[in-house]
Formats: C-alpha cells, structure tokens, sequence
C-alpha cells in the first residue's frame, strides 16, 4: 500500500540536502497532487499528532530534525547545535506554524547530549557535507545497517558528526601535495569506539583513500574480532565473495565466514557488486582467520591501475574508480615487517596512494618508550613497533595515522617535536559519553554525598568481611537466572546470549591455575541443588538484587518465583564440565578457545580467570560480576582492567563489582582499589572538561594546539601515574587559570611541625573570623524540594593576605598547587581577576559535633577526613558547602533564599572554604581537645578555593605552561595568552 504524503515528503527532504528551505514551495514544485501545501501540512501535523507506532512518516522526519539538530556545520543557522534556538531556525527556514512546531518538539525532542570535542590546527577545508554526500556509498550502507541494529537516530547523527569531524581533518586524498596528518580520537573504555573508526573508515575510502591499514591489537584474538566487525558492517558480502554467486555452495567454499552464524544474515549488503553501481570494490588483504602474509599472489594485490596512466593516482580521474585495499593487522614485528618489505616492491606510487592508518588501542605498543637521555647524539632510538610505525609513515608520504584509545595520556607526552613519531600534531578529539553507556558515573559518587552508585554496584571487600569471593558466585548465579526470567517476559530481543563474570587477582599464571581451581572447588561445594544453597541464595536476592532491581524491568518479587530459572542458569554456567575459564599465556593458543568465541559460540555462561590480557581490547560480552583484587600503580593500565565499563542493556541493575578496599602492597602497605578508580575516573573527567573548555574558538583562533594538550592532564593520587614513567618524558605544568573553577589540594604534609607552620599561616584568617555564625543555605541540597542548611564562620581577606598565606603554606606535593599558585600571583590583566576572599568554615552541631580553639580563635569545628595510604586526600570539601561558595564568587545567580552568601557576594569576589581536619589515624576529635582548644601539629588546616567568576563572556584562554619540544631545543616555555 502507497503511502502518498510519506513519497511527497521523502522526496522534499531529499532536495534539501544542504538543510532545511521552504516546505511548501518545494512540495509545490515535486507534488503530483494539487492539493494545497497548507492542506498537505496540516494532514501530516495530524499524523504527528497521531503518533501511530511504526509510522515511516514521523521516523523520516525523526531521523532529520535529529541531523539538523546535531549539524555542526550549518550555514542556514547561527544558533548552536543541540539547542532549541537551533532547531527554531530550522523551523523558520521550513516555514511551518506555531501547532506543527509543537506537535514536532513533542515527537523529536531537541537532542541535548554534548557531542564529540574537538582540539585542532587550523586545516585547509575540503570535506563539506556536499562533498561528503556526492560520495557516500560505504557511508550509506554502514548507516543503514546502523539503523537495523537499532541504533537511534541521535546515535546514528552523532556518529555522524563525529566521524566528519576526523575526516575534515585528515588531508585532502586529492591533493597535488602530499601530507600526513597526525590525529587521535579518545573514547571510554568499552564504549563503542570501532564503530567510529568504521564510520570514519568508510568515509574515508568514500572520499578518495585507496589504502586503510588498521593496526588490530596485539593479539590474534583481538586482531580477527577487529577485521570480522569490518567485514560484517563495511566490506560486505559482495567484496568478500569477490563476485561469486552466494547461492553458489562451490563458490563458498574457503570464504572464512561459510560456519559462521551470522553469515550472510548480518553481514552487509550492496546490493551487488560495488564496481558494478557505480561505486569501488574493496579488496581485503587480510580475513578473519589470516593475519597478513607476504602475498600469496604476488605483489599485484598491492598494486593500483589507473584509468589514466598519464596522471598520478590521486588525480580524481584514476581515484574515484580504484579499488581500495584493506587490511587488519597485528601490531607484531613480523608480520609488520612483511607488510613493510611487500610496500617496497611496489616502487614510486606509493608516494600517490592516499593511506589511512588506523591505531586501534594506540596507546599500547605504539608508543616510543625508550628513555631520550641515553640516545645516541642525533640519533632516535626507537621500540620495535613504533620504529615500525614511523617506518610506514615514511614509505606512505601521503598516509594519515589516527589513533584510537580510552586512556590517552601515553599519547599526548609523546614528544612533539618528533616529526617522524605518532603525536597527534593536528587534531585530538574526544568523543562523548555515548547514551546507555554505564560508566564511572555508575559506579562513583563523583559529584553529590548520597553514595547511591556505589551501594547500589559496589560491593568493597575489606580484611573484615573476607574475600567474598562465594558471594559473587552466588551473584553470578542470581544474575543469571534474573536475565532468564527476564528474556522470558521480552526484555532485549531474544535470550541474553552470553553471561559472564570477571576474576582478576593476579597477573602470574600460576596463580590463574590456582585460582581456577579455588573457584571450581567452591562451585561444586556450594549446593546449588540443596536448600542450604538456595536458602542462601534467596538471603541474597532479598537483600540486594531484590532492593536494587530497576523498577522498569521485571523482576520476581519473591525468591520462589526465581527457583526454576536458577538451576537453569547454573546449568549453563556448568555447560562443559567447569564453570570457569582461564585466559592468559603468552601464545595465541591460550586463547584459541571455542568456549570463549562469543561470536561463534551460541552462549558464552563462564567465571573467566585471567590476567592483563583480559584488560585491553578484549571486550567480555555479558559481563554481569566482576572480582577485581590486583593492585595497580598505573592510571591507564588501572583504567583498562575496567571491563566492568559497557553498554549493559536489560540489565544494568544487575551489574555488581567486588573490589578489594585493602589491598596489601608489600609487608606494610594496603591500597583502596575503589578509591584509586574514582581518583583516575576524575582525572579522565577532569582532562575531558580542560579539553571542552580550550575547544572554544578565541576570535576564530584555537586557544591551544594539540601540542600543548599534556598540562591538561591531572592526578588526584600521587600514587598513581597517569601513564608509565618511560611515557612521560615531556611537558612541565606552570600555572592553570582557573576562575570560577574549583581548586583543592588534598595534598599536605603529615608531619607535625610542617602542620603548625600551615595552621600558622593561617592566623590572619583565624583571628578574623566573626563570632556570629551565619546561616547559609543550599537551595538543591534536598532532592525532596526542601533546603540544606548549615552554619558557618566567615571572614574576609584581602588578596593580598590570601596570597601571603598561601604562598607560606608546606605541600605534601608542592607541584599540583604551584599552577594554581602561579595564576593567584599572576597580576596581569589575563591573571586572577579576585580582589578580596571570603573564607567560610562551616560549622556542625549535634552529640558528635566537636568544636576546638585553634592558637586562640573562635571555637571552630572540628572535621574527619581519612588519607589515602600514600597520606592524600581525596575529596575534603562537603557537596552543599560549595554552593553558597559558588554563589559569592559569582558563578551561580544571586537569590534572595540564600541572603547571608548574597550579602557577603561583590564583584571580583573569591570563595575558601576551610576546614580544620583531624585524620582518624592520628587520633579522634574528642582525644585531641585539652581544655577547648587543639595542638595544631595535629590539625591539617585544608582550604578548597573558588577564583571570582570571570566577568566577561568572552572565552579567554585559562593555560600556561612549559612543554619541552625536541624540534625547539631553544624554545622550551610556549605561552598561551
């Protein structure tokens, strides 16, 4: 059945590929019909109104608006994307009325959620939405194959956007001069991010790139996953078959996906041989099932023909019709070093072949990790892989390298001026937190006191509660058969086809043996079959899974209801013989393992046992339990172990991490795994803030390059490097402008005399504070609509007395204030535009309450706050206390609910917050009172500060710093103003 108005529209929208125009002028103009436009425009706002499910009139216009909304370039608009101002303009360019625009709004609301960030050179344009729509025919195909997986439009438009913005970056595939650009996308861990560098790919090779070398991973486990996602949702069937009919069963035979479920269902379709609508074959050079070798069938495979041999092969007369050739390699010396000696043969033109290479997991291997300091004079010494790396680069002159990781820091202290290494010299984007993703937010109470992620997650595992390692089995079971119950009831599209819990002890592989065998002994001694074991079971589905199910998901609401699809869900688990796989080793035998092939293995229902290499790449479908006890001194090694990070459909509520809350380090020393996660997870958030901030263009100008990215990146834990000593050979961070941003060391000294002189230091602010105390009050600190309130002692300062305070105070890590105290010093108009501080000690009261004189000045309360085992704090400032603060140094509007922070507001005006901290370990608050007052050698005297908002909304640059760049040997401070 014809659907005539939803044919009028498709065509409508077709012609406005450019973005929106006159509706009604162009249904005029294409109709058949003489039906009035209005007449046509009030028929469809009555479909939208309507709202009929499935309705292919409301998804078209769902899937345009949602592009609109998201366009980054859009010459028809100067309002943002992502905002209802954006999709006015829209609007008013269509010409609709008032009653469509709303009944619009109410089917595609605006999509708000912040879109990929962007750190760039300026570049040449080439890549505008009209030359990336004449050629689109991977792009097309990948999208459409997007959109029947069930991707939503917004996903879909954001992907989008964010593989254009690498594209626009890369150079010109048909430029007389050849140039290689230099770039990396950042993502989260297990977020998603092949589907960028598809995306990113087949816009790539639609354009012009006629060489797409992807460097896999460093296992064949991880290499194969790579090149069949590309197989599946780029090359397609046609390009694997290679012509041959699939109806054929002699033509399938030696095709590497003939045993594959999956084939040819979910594998791509052109539609026919690529060369023959139109477009370009592509040819792979690799297939699931074989790395790279030297070429079976001669050095053709790598060659190119052109149609004009008068002309070099990126003139667009011998582009546009080559085929392209892809690969999917291990980042292996030998088999690099295959590819490497293949490219030789083929001589000259490999100076015309428009490359793109592609990083997977960059970060890893890629990276120059030898020490400058013992190179050779003039003389780079290089690692394996990366000397390979350089290698390609220079024998594709015209290659573009763009890297991919979760954890980027490795990357961004690669030295710049290497003009032959893998720094991304021209672009850096960070790729947001994708929708459905569960993250760190999941699991860390970052930003608010209620700690509602972690009970609801995070299970800690302390010397007092033993190693909860039969627990966790209990939850793997339990979450087991609550995915089975709800598969029964529809939730997802079919049964959750793999079930998985994580245990990660240690990285020695005779411990993993060892430690398989604990887990398997205590299997078979937990009685599943038996009432002790179901009594127990049923204790714990009424105490957490019960109390924490997601209210939107069917959950039993007895244990009994659950009985029959517990021993199902054990049975699967015990499929085989073991519940429980070990995955390390340094062979690819160890992972050569059908049991552990979640593509071709129907379920996967295991307890993996493993080590490091279950810690990067490797993504573990339905992984529900993780048991996480290895201590780890590395922020990006500690981030990768994150498998417990991921798209968690169906069953998010499900998802519970053990992690040891006091690991031993040696004979004496415990670390908090948790608390060491929450410190990297803020450094990532905060390195992604600094990023948003510095990507506002300053008079159409970039504030920063990505060569002055390494200061941006921070460390809450002193014990934990953002990335591994032999990567950190570059940049020195001197001063962070930080107005109306929060600053708080947690960093201070643990001996008693340097705590005196601190407290000394701060007599000035001590003596100046009032007796009154003032009542502040938080206006969202209760979710219930009601108003926080606490009391507080003020004070103010001059600047100056702050400076003089701050300047004299003794650091546990004078490095991480000493940016911040460079910006407070700096009195140039581009510094610290504060003229006086308002110091604010909150104040408690109650039976626990303990207030305490300290060298003479008004009873102040005294606050408890425990150290990390390397003496730092993580967090000292209390959630609602920052408001008020916030609201005196101008970043949040006046109001009259909250006077004494109003009255105590002026331009130009800071925020301290200071408390006086009593660590548990040297004693409690009521032992440490003689008489009213405390020894201040027992006392850390911590301030949190917020600079005075900026008074202007003109973006300014907030960095200054030093960065040591090999190419400028006398040049070493780079200043950004």
């Amino acid at each position: 059945m014809t659907d005539p108005l939803f044919t009028l529209h498709g065509d409508v929208l077709a012609a406005m590929r450019r973005g929106p125009k006159p509706f009604a002028k162009l249904a005029f103009v294409l109709s058949d019909d003489e039906e009035p436009a209005d007449t046509a425009l009030s028929h469809f706002q009555d479909r939208v109104l309507g709202g009929e499910p499935g309705d292919g009139l409301i998804a078209l216009w769902h899937r345009t608006l949602t592009a609109w909304d998201l366009a980054e370039q859009a010459d028809w608009s100067t309002a943002p994307p992502r905002t209802d101002e954006r999709r006015t303009d829209t609007y008013t360019r269509l010409g609709f009325g008032p009653g469509l625009r709303k009944a619009l709004d109410s089917a595609v609301p605006v999509f708000k959620e912040p879109g990929p960030t962007v750190i760039s050179k300026e570049f040449a344009s080439w890549y505008s939405r009209d030359v990336a729509a004449a050629r689109s025919f991977y792009w097309n195909s990948y999208e459409a194959l997007l959109r029947r997986k069930g991707w939503s439009d917004a996903a879909v438009s954001g992907l989008d956007e964010a593989s254009h913005a690498v594209v626009e970056r890369l150079s010109d595939p048909t430029r007389p001069e050849a140039y290689g650009a230099r770039g990396l996308v950042v993502g989260y861990v297990q977020s998603g991010k092949t589907a960028n560098f598809t995306g990113v790919t087949a816009k790539a090779i639609d354009a012009g790139y006629r060489l797409v070398i992807v460097l896999g991973g460093t296992l064949n486990l991880l290499r194969s996953q790579t090149q069949r996602r590309l197989d599946m949702e780029l090359i397609g069937q046609e390009n694997i078959l290679r012509g041959a009919d699939p109806a054929d069963r002699d033509a399938l035979v030696g095709i590497d996906y003939q045993e594959d479920a999956d084939w040819p269902e979910k594998f791509v379709s052109h539609g026919g041989r690529p060369s023959a609508l139109g477009a370009f074959d592509i040819e792979r050079l690799t297939t699931r099932d074989d790395d790279y070798k030297s070429l079976l069938r001669g050095i053709r495979a790598l060659e190119f023909e052109k149609q004009s041999r008068t002309e070099p092969l990126y003139a667009p007369a011998n582009l546009h019709r080559a085929a392209a050739r892809i690969m999917v390699v291990k980042k292996n010396k030998s088999v690099l070093d295959k590819l490497i000696a293949d490219l030789k043969k083929i001589g000259p033109i490999l100076s015309e072949i428009p490359a793109l290479i592609i990083d997977d997991e960059s970060d890893q291997a890629s990276v120059n990790t030898t020490n400058p300091k013992k190179w050779e004079e003039g003389k780079v010494t290089r690692t394996a892989i990366n000397g390979q790396i350089s290698e390609l680069l220079g024998l594709l002159p015209r290659a573009q390298y763009v890297g991919y990781t979760a954890t980027p820091f490795a990357n961004v202290f690669v030295d710049p001026g290497d003009g032959e290494d893998i720094f991304p010299r021209d672009f850096l984007v960070s790729l947001p937190r994708p929708t459905g993703y569960m993250g760190v937010q999941d699991f860390h109470d970052l930003d608010t006191d209620e700690g509602t992620a972690e009970e609801t997650h995070v299970r800690g595992i302390y010397e007092n509660t033993g190693d909860r390692l039969q627990e966790a089995l209990d939850a793997f079971v339990l979450t087991g058969a609550l995915k089975l119950y709800r598969a029964d009831r529809g939730v997802a599209e079919g049964p959750f086809r793999h079930h998985t819990m994580l245990v990660h002890e240690s990285v020695r592989m005779a411990e993993h043996t060892a430690l398989a065998l604990r887990i398997s002994t205590m299997w078979h001694q937990a009685a599943y079959t038996s009432r002790q074991g179901h009594d127990r079971l049923a204790a714990l589905f009424a105490s957490d899974f019960h109390r924490f199910a997601d209210a939107e998901l069917p959950t039993p609401e007895s244990y009994e209801e659950l009985r029959a699809y517990v021993s199902r869900a054990r049975q699967l688990i015990n499929a085989g013989g073991t519940p429980v796989l070990v995955v390390n080793g340094d062979t690819e035998r160890d992972y050569d393992q059908p049991a552990l092939d979640f593509e071709r293995t129907p379920h996967v229902w295991k307890i993996l046992v493993g080590g490091t290499k279950l810690s990067r790449g490797f993504t573990v479908e339905g992984l529900t339990v993780t048991y996480y006890v290895r201590p780890i001194q590395q922020t990006d090694t500690l981030m990768q172990v994150g498998r417990w990070f991921g798209f968690r459909p169906g069953y998010r509520d499900l998802v519970r991490l053990y992690i040891g809350r006091e690991v031993p380090v040696g004979r004496t020393r415990t670390i908090d795994l948790y608390e060491a996660f929450e410190a990297i997870c803020r450094d990532e958030e905060t390195f992604r803030a600094q990023l948003t901030r510095y990507a506002t263009l300053v008079d159409g100008k970039p504030q920063v390059t990505p060569a002055q990215i390494p200061p941006l990146v921070s460390q809450h834990l002193s014990w934990i490097r953002p990335s591994a000593r032999n990567k950190m050979f570059n940049a020195e961070l001197v001063e962070i402008r930080s107005p109306g941003q929060w600053v708080e060391p947690t960093a201070y000294p643990v001996g008693a005399e340097e705590l005196r002189g601190n407290v000394g230091a701060w007599g000035v602010a001590l003596g100046a504070l009032g007796e009154d105390i003032s009542v502040f009050v938080t206006l969202s600190g209760n979710d219930r609509g009601g108003y926080a309130r606490y009391p507080a002692r003020t004070a103010v300062l001059s600047h100056a007395q702050l400076l003089e305070i701050v300047s004299r105070l003794t650091w546990g890590r004078p490095d991480l204030f000493a940016p911040h105290l460079a910006y407070l010093r700096d009195a140039s108009d581009a510094g610290c535009a504060t003229d006086d501080w308002a110091v604010i000690l909150p104040q408690t009261s109650g039976p626990t309450s303990v207030s305490a004189s300290i060298l003479g000045s008004q009873p102040v309360s005294l606050v408890q706050r425990k150290r990390n085992a390397r003496g730092v704090f993580n967090r000292i400032s209390g959630v609602a206390h920052r408001q008020s603060a916030e609201r005196i140094a101008g970043l949040r509007a006046l109001s009259d609910d909250d006077p004494f922070a109003t009255q105590l507001h002026r331009p130009r005006r800071g925020a301290v917050l200071l408390y006086p901290v009593i660590d548990p370990s040297v004693g409690s608050p009521e032992d440490l009172v003689n008489d009213g007052s405390v020894d201040p050698g027992k006392v850390v005297l911590a301030a949190a500060f917020i600079p005075a908002a900026s008074a202007t909304d003109k973006p300014v640059p907030y960095v200054r710093f030093r960065a040591v760049d090999s190419s400028r040997p006398g040049e070493a401070t780079i200043e950004v103003r």
